[in-house]
């Protein structure tokens, strides 16, 4: 039934002028709104929906991983451009996981949702 549709995701922000600051100009994405939602236009033509919700509550998981070839080079662009990183006893000074599997380093957007840079 399914096969074929192009799904989709999305998640739920509870600011959408600072959602679209934060996924398009700190974090460089195409960014469209229409309807007071915004669209994340993300290579390999996969969209994300961000929808407003009074009541949102973070997600605690991991929503979003973007791959990158240099995982140093990324947290310190990104870093540069204010994001903090989560600090777990597991990762290092720069917030990178070392610990086994690939490098990946965890921050959140300004609504509180988890988001990773991952290499790979």
């Amino acid at each position: 039934m399914f096969e074929r549709t192009k799904a989709f995701s999305g998640f739920s922000v509870d600011d959408i002028p600072a959602a679209k600051k934060f996924y398009g100009d700190t974090l460089g994405l195409r960014v469209s709104e229409e309807h007071g939602m915004l669209t994340l236009h993300i290579a390999g033509d996969r969209d994300t929906l961000i929808y407003p919700k009074p009541d949102h509550a973070p997600a605690t998981f991991t929503i979003l991983n973007f791959p990158v070839d240099d995982i140093e080079s990324a947290v310190d662009e990104l870093a540069s451009r204010g994001v903090e990183f989560e600090r777990y006893d597991f990762v290092d000074a720069k917030g990178i996981n070392r610990q086994g599997g690939p490098l990946i380093a965890w921050f959140r957007d300004p609504a509180g949702n988890v988001l990773s840079v991952i290499q790979g």
